[in-house]
């Protein structure tokens, strides 16, 4: 490792507003709900000459697993020394990044964030994963070590070959990885786990609230009156953490269950507008239509199995 180089390198806080990508360097994209993928930490890194500078991603949370190297971390406002092995989190929505000694080696894991909160949903331990960004040192556990690098290569397996179920097999690999992690860290919150800020707090409330009650047909005014806060309050804390306003939010989310209802179950389109909140499916099929480009039957009989 060039040592003197590395030491010399400018601080990873950046003056210049925090960019948002969708994976590093790549431009925003409507993110997939079962989207996961997984790369070496050398694949990104050395084109960037081992420096990730600070940046956002909305809906992606990542999981990095070093197995060789070091570096150093920064979330939000902190920065932490990374030596080998390591396991760091760095949930959607917290400004991060990374600067790596020359070949370091790990893997990267990113989920999408309707995919991690479904899992986290059947098993509510899990939340705890994603709750705060940390930097876990494994070096006493080797035990930890060699079962995480095997999980995370069955999962890069899964998300790279077309097997039949590979999608399911990918999401219940993720599973695994996210209880090793949790089974790492520890009981009492500690092990560097870094707070989020207020802003950062309340946008997590209100996806949680949104999880819970999007189907009940609220509007903005209702969720920030449950949350305690006022409309331009949530709304400044959306734009701030996510770039976006919280009805665009709540959209998505809306979406995202009027997807699941017309590819995985049987009822009719008026139906799926009642269980969606929407008092007249005709105004739920301009909805959908208007966001997705497409009317809710045509996707239907698109995604029917």
């Amino acid at each position: 490792m060039d040592q003197s180089k590395f030491q010399q390198r400018p601080s990873l806080r950046e003056a210049a507003p925090v960019p948002r990508f969708f994976l590093y360097g790549e431009p925003l994209q409507q993110v997939d709900e079962t989207f996961v993928h997984v790369e070496t930490i050398a694949y990104r890194s050395r084109r960037y000459d081992w420096r990730i500078r600070a940046h956002i991603h909305s809906d992606l949370n990542q999981l990095l697993f070093i197995r060789h190297g070091s570096g150093t971390m920064q979330m939000e406002a902190q920065q932490l020394p990374i030596q080998a092995p390591a396991l760091l989190l760095a949930p959607a929505t917290v400004v991060h990044g990374f600067e790596f000694a020359r070949g370091t080696r790990g893997f990267v894991v990113t989920a999408a964030q309707p995919l991690i909160r479904t899992l986290q949903r059947r098993e509510p331990q899990l939340r705890r994963v994603f709750a705060a960004p940390a930097c876990l040192a494994l070096g006493t556990d080797a035990a930890a070590v060699v079962e995480l690098a095997m999980l995370i290569d069955r999962l890069r397996r899964e998300t790279v070959w077309q097997a039949p179920a590979n999608r399911l097999a990918a999401e219940a690999c993720l599973a695994s990885v996210m209880i090793a992690a949790l089974r790492l860290l520890p009981a009492d919150g500690s092990g560097n786990a870094l707070l989020r800020g207020p802003s950062a707090t309340l946008v997590d409330r209100f996806r949680d609230l949104l999880d819970e009650r999007c189907r009940k047909g609220w509007r903005i005014e209702r969720y920030a009156r449950e949350l305690a806060v006022s409309p331009a309050k949530l709304r400044a804390a959306c734009l701030a953490i996510i770039g976006e306003p919280p009805r665009q939010l709540l959209h998505e989310r809306v979406l995202l269950e009027a997807r699941r209802a017309l590819t995985y179950t049987d009822l009719t389109i008026a139906q799926t507008a009642y269980q969606l909140g929407f008092s007249d499916p005709g105004y739920f099929s301009r909805f959908f239509s208007t966001h997705t480009g497409e009317s809710p039957q045509a996707f239907k009989i698109r995604t029917a199995r």
